[in-house]
């Protein structure tokens, strides 16, 4: 009949020396500790697994105590009636804990972009990567994404709210959003509180681009002149350039020489460069004319003089394989004493009002100088008219028109237009 061992006491591990060889005392079921001969103390259980005898540490005296070390085998033996070996449990839950703590929100974060790039433009991507570096990666992005809580989000997303940023933190918590999905559909649970937060940012109110009215231009015209000697040569150009022919900022300054021939007088942006081109589904694949004044084609060949030498209309000043920043429209704007009343898309929407009630074109001409899309999808499919010809009789009138208010010839209000 084999020997019982009898439990250790208290007393025993507390008091027990190191020998000329390291040596056990048992405490029964595997269950011994293990005293080196430079005096430290280890707990140990021997066990056997099928035919295997392997023996499992449950750590060093006394910082694991003799209860705790019974708690392991009790876990332990648990195990073992069960069919499982204690020591594969053990390292595949090791395994387990360091996937988890690998998986953080940047590191996912990260993929996700990577991911998404195919299918998004470069601003867009950008964009992106940078909200989430600046917001989001400095209070979660260390945090495996499975802890991440309601309230370190909130936390996150209260710091952009603080610096009156509203809107930002709306889109950065969308994103916040999809990114712990892209984990769920990878299999890393997590609990996705930017999907829930319906009432906890401030809301956003709807709004508009600022822009001037017709009755701002002379004023704005004479902001423009005044400020010619502050401005960088192309920044100047450029903000004529945005009056006369209204283009999004991005299809201005991102334009390369190549798609100007200034013997013809032709400016043609292929499709894939514009706002509807780059669309995931269905874009349009319709290429762009942009119809140029006598006045518009004066400003492109002055700056050819400038910059024709490059890639771009409007280079980066640190980088010429750059454009120009979208930042650099909204200084000059700014400089003119124009911050938060006019905006690179303002001026589209001046041209689309002013053309329209001043000059007395149709919407849908005007429409098609914008590349809006249409809004009855029907009608899009059928109707293919670019209206070339009167828009190009158009943009003359509205240059001129210009020309008109810059000299006095043209009194803006409710008088319309006059010729003195």
């Amino acid at each position: 009949m084999p020997k019982l061992a009898v439990p250790l006491t208290d007393l025993q591990p507390r008091t027990a020396k190191p020998k000329d060889k390291p040596y056990k005392l048992t405490d029964g079921g595997g269950l011994y500790l293990l005293i080196n001969t430079d005096g430290a103390k280890y707990w140990r259980m021997d066990y056997r697994y099928g035919e295997a005898r392997k023996t499992m540490a449950f750590g060093k005296y006394p910082e694991v105590t003799l209860a705790e070390a019974r708690e392991k085998r009790l876990a332990a033996r648990k195990l073992l009636d069960q069919g499982i070996d204690p020591s594969q449990d053990k390292k595949d839950r090791q395994r387990e804990l360091n996937e988890t703590n690998s998986n953080t929100f940047e590191k996912l974060a990260r993929e996700w972009h990577a991911n998404k790039l195919p299918t998004w433009s470069p601003a867009t991507a950008s964009d992106t990567i940078r909200r989430l570096e600046i917001d989001i990666f400095p209070q979660i992005g260390s945090m495996p994404i499975g802890a991440i809580k309601h309230q370190h989000m909130i936390a996150a997303l209260r710091k952009i709210e603080s610096r009156g940023a509203h809107e930002i933190a709306h889109r950065v918590k969308a994103t916040c959003a999809r990114v712990f999905t892209y984990a769920s559909q990878h299999g890393i649970e997590n609990r996705n509180p930017a999907a829930e937060m319906k009432d906890v940012l401030k809301p956003v109110k709807a709004g508009h681009f600022a822009a001037i009215t017709a009755d701002e231009l002379p004023a704005f015209l004479a902001a423009m002149d005044k400020n010619d000697a502050r401005l960088f040569k192309p920044t100047r150009i450029a903000l004529r350039l945005m009056m006369l022919i209204f283009v999004r900022t991005s299809e201005l300054i991102e334009t390369p020489w190549s798609e100007i021939d200034l013997e013809k007088g032709e400016w043609i942006i292929p499709w894939h460069r514009m706002k509807r081109g780059k669309l995931t589904v269905n874009p349009d694949t319709t290429d762009h004319h942009v119809c140029l004044s006598l006045q518009a084609l004066d400003l492109l060949r002055e700056l050819h003089t400038l910059t024709g030498g490059g890639k771009y209309l409007f280079p980066n000043q640190r980088d010429h394989e750059k454009p120009m920043s979208n930042g650099a429209i909204l200084m000059a704007l700014k400089r003119m004493g124009y911050q938060n009343r006019m905006t690179g898309h303002g001026f589209r929407a001046l041209a689309m009002s002013t053309i329209k009630e001043r000059l007395g074109y149709r919407h849908e001409v005007v429409d098609r100088q914008l590349a809006h899309a249409q809004k009855d999808k029907v009608a899009a499919a059928y109707d293919r008219a670019q209206f070339l010809a009167e828009r190009r009789v158009m943009m003359q009138d509205w240059a001129d028109f210009i020309d008109g208010i810059a000299s006095g010839k043209v009194v803006v209000g409710a008088f319309g237009r006059k010729v003195a």
